[in-house]
């Protein structure tokens, strides 16, 4: 990650998540900003690998720079890190186009890990989030349906994806099927590569229509 957006409004808060950022990425190059407007500007002028952002600033949502990257920027990944943890923050930021979703309250230690999943290949989703997420999908009951295009999957990409669907990190998934954690990153490429997905959000939801939760 070369070109990093850090959007947060607490000078202490935003010192905090930049030191994080810098361990993970020591090399990144990290732009700051406060409001929203000035993240959209930056948004217009420079380009992104990464964008944390919060959700609750003075002028607005983090949300709409989520939305705007995914527009304009469609290969930067936008991750939201907030203290937000309710269907009505989560599922539009999913929804405008979150990579992953952190909540501050976790320990420095996790949300280093979870960051550190984002070389890897893996969304970083905080374990409440990630319950909720899944916990939302099951209910849903999808039907299956003819418009959907057959997406054809091998036993062990389905086992992966279910267990990625349940939130699973790479290592569990690795011991629960007795593979390398390396392997499992490679069968979640190709898996996210299949269904046209970018998160595990996307993800639980193809589970569901697969009907792998049924197993």
């Amino acid at each position: 990650m070369n070109n990093i957006l850090l959007l947060e409004d607490l000078p202490e808060i935003r010192a905090w998540l930049k030191s994080l950022v810098l361990q993970v990425f020591p090399h990144a190059r990290i732009t700051e900003c406060s409001r929203v407007q000035d993240a959209l500007l930056q948004v217009q002028s420079l380009r992104f690998d990464l964008a944390l952002c919060d959700l609750g600033l003075p002028d607005g949502s983090g949300t709409d720079v989520v939305a705007k990257l995914r527009d304009v920027q469609p290969e930067a990944q936008s991750v939201v890190v907030t203290i937000h943890d309710d269907d009505e923050h989560l599922f539009p930021a999913l929804q405008a186009g979150a990579y992953g979703y952190i909540l501050k309250e976790q320990s420095r230690e996790l949300i280093t890990e979870q960051l550190q999943r984002i070389s890897q290949g893996e969304p970083p989703l905080s374990p409440s989030i990630a319950r909720k997420v899944i916990k939302y999908f099951a209910s849903q009951n999808l039907p299956q349906t003819n418009a959907m295009p057959a997406v054809s999957l091998t036993e062990r990409e389905s086992e992966v994806l279910l267990r990625v669907a349940k939130g699973f990190t790479l290592p569990e998934i690795g011991v629960q099927l007795g593979l390398s954690r390396h392997t499992i990153a490679d069968y979640v490429k190709q898996i996210y590569r299949k269904l046209n997905v970018s998160s595990r959000a996307e993800a639980a939801l193809e589970a569901q229509r697969l009907g792998l939760f049924r197993r």
